[in-house]
């Protein structure tokens, strides 16, 4: 299965994990989509933008790179949240250094 597939069929499974963990109805998501949009979201037939997925992460109460992180994580290793975290802590060392020279 390529990268890209696996992706989209993990963002779907991990908002759906996250609201049954936190016992949401797609209803609870009103102020921020319809619940025809969750279930569309849901079955993989769309995909939100960085902007829905942080208004939806907003309702599930926790933070958008969570979501990201589940999605990547879902079809890894055990330790893949721990060993992405490293990997974008370095990357994010080297694109922005803690000194800026202006």
């Amino acid at each position: 299965m390529s990268s890209k597939r696996r992706v989209t069929n993990s963002l779907p499974r991990a908002i759906k994990a996250i609201r049954d963990v936190r016992a949401l109805s797609q209803e609870d998501f009103s102020l921020v989509s319809s619940r025809t949009y969750m279930s569309t979201v849901e079955r993989g037939l769309k995909s939100p933008t960085l902007g829905k997925l942080e208004q939806i992460a907003s309702v599930m109460q926790i933070h958008p790179l969570t979501l990201l992180v589940l999605t990547y994580a879902s079809s890894a290793s055990p330790n893949a949240a721990a060993e992405m975290f490293d990997i974008v802590q370095r990357d994010v060392e080297q694109l922005w250094p803690r000194e800026r020279k202006v």
